[in-house]
């Protein structure tokens, strides 16, 4: 008799092992999945957004241009998809990861008395450096590569268009408009 209960012990072991197997063989079959052909993803840096060596970037029209077709709209827009994330820019809002943004345009390097710059930043804010609006969209185009050694790590926009936009969004932000350049 005991050895029918060895055989019984071992055949329900096998038995459950094999339908483990079957269930692994079943589910790879239905939640099959291709393998890419190079794995890991592709991750937006810096040096990324800037063009290739041997591409010649389209030139940019100046700001002055872009500004006449940028709407506040399409600024608000481009703020809130890429900016509001860190920054306010609400009349007497707190500061964020970054500094509130009311009154920036027309203001100094670091116009916010109550956030910590970077010593990039605060180098900057030393010589009297006004936020024109030359500066603003060569700083939204690369952050890094305008201020030496900013603590903001968004890489830029790209678009010029979108540039132009968040300026007059950011220009609409202010108790007195900078005037719009010629």
């Amino acid at each position: 008799m005991e050895s029918l209960l060895f055989n019984k012990i071992a055949g329900a072991g096998l038995g459950a092992l094999l339908f483990a197997v079957g269930l692994n063989l079943l589910g790879e079959g239905i939640f099959s999945s291709e393998s890419p052909a190079k794995p890991g993803f592709i991750v937006k840096t810096a040096d990324a957004a800037a063009p290739a060596k041997e591409e010649k970037a389209a030139p940019v029209a100046p700001i002055a241009e872009r500004l006449k077709t940028a709407t506040v709209a399409a600024g608000e827009k481009v703020f809130s998809s890429n900016c509001k994330t860190c920054h306010n820019a609400e009349q007497n809002g707190p500061n964020a990861i970054g500094p509130n943004l009311w009154g920036v345009l027309g203001g100094p390097a670091a116009h916010m008395k109550t956030f910590t710059y970077s010593g990039g930043m605060m180098d900057r804010s030393k010589t009297g450096a006004m936020w024109s609006y030359e500066d603003i969209d060569t700083f939204l185009t690369s952050p890094k590569a305008f201020v030496s050694g900013t603590k903001m790590t968004f890489v830029g926009l790209p678009k010029p268009e979108d540039r132009a936009a968040v300026i007059q969004y950011l220009r609409s932000k202010s108790a007195e408009p900078m005037p719009l350049p010629n």
